[in-house]
């Protein structure tokens, strides 16, 4: 029976096993350096230890991307420039650990900002911003770690009870300062250093209330009394024309001797 292989065969064998070996090298290269998921454009998603982590730092970001992997982890969004964060953000991040936004131009937090990451998330950075105040509802439920240092936080009552409920970063916390104050004289002073002091800038927004609904009401009773005046005054004027109008009428018994001296003269 003759040799079907050949003396060629090894040598074709060779170049196959040559061509296999080529594909599975250039698909184990492509499955090792596709993303675990999608990534959102101009980030850098990269898995380490397990987690995802999308990097997006530096990257003149204006908002926060809207397509985050839902696995992710840690979210760097660092020195960009993000000014507002809005009503559920990060609903989708159901594994977020670590977020931080310093470095931006963010001015305005929604009440909803972190919600459907309050039982997640574990370190929350927003220093070096522009936030001025923040509504009580934004942080609720938090368990994070916060950093807010480098604000131009506004110090009042609202801001007291935002700081009540938080977990500050015990680094930073001293760099929560009052830019502007209800009284003057807290401006440039650590808000901790003014509230552990004793001070409580609730006090000053009731007085203040209190203050202008006493304004408000005064003014209200003066408006009253003006108009008041006005009324018995121009009803007094309205009384006295009347009077001298009767007064200018004649008499029943002038009009008597009238008709006396008519008959007479006929």
């Amino acid at each position: 029976m003759p040799d079907l292989a050949g003396p060629d065969m090894p040598w074709k064998l060779s170049i196959l096993d040559g061509f296999g070996n080529l594909w599975g090298l250039l698909l184990g290269v492509f499955i090792a350096g596709a993303p675990v998921t999608a990534c959102p454009t101009r980030c850098h998603c990269i898995e380490k230890s397990g987690m995802t982590v999308v990097q997006c730092m530096s990257r003149n970001l204006e908002s926060i991307p809207p397509d985050l992997p839902r696995d992710t982890v840690v979210l760097l969004l660092a020195s960009n420039h993000i000014t507002h964060i809005p009503n559920y953000a990060f609903k989708e991040l159901h594994y977020l650990q670590e977020l931080d936004l310093s470095n931006n131009d963010i001015e305005t937090v929604d009440l909803g900002a972190f919600q459907g990451v309050s039982d997640s998330l574990l370190v929350l950075d927003l220093s070096n911003n522009r936030i001025q105040s923040v509504p009580k509802e934004a942080f609720a439920r938090l368990r994070a770690k916060i950093s807010l240092s480098n604000n131009p936080w506004h110090c009042e009552c609202t801001l007291q009870e935002v700081l009540r409920e938080l977990r500050l970063d015990p680094e930073t916390v001293n760099e929560v300062i009052c830019h502007t104050a209800v009284q003057e004289e807290y401006a440039g002073k650590p808000v901790i250093q003014v509230l552990d002091s004793g001070i409580n800038f609730c006090n000053f927004h009731h007085k203040t209330t209190d203050v202008a609904m006493f304004v408000t009401m005064f003014g209200w009773f003066t408006m009253v009394i003006a108009y008041v005046i006005y009324y018995v005054r121009h009803n007094q004027e309205d009384a006295r024309r009347h009077l001298e109008y009767l007064k200018s009428l004649p008499s029943s018994s002038q009009i008597s001797k009238d008709f006396d001296t008519i008959s007479t003269v006929l």
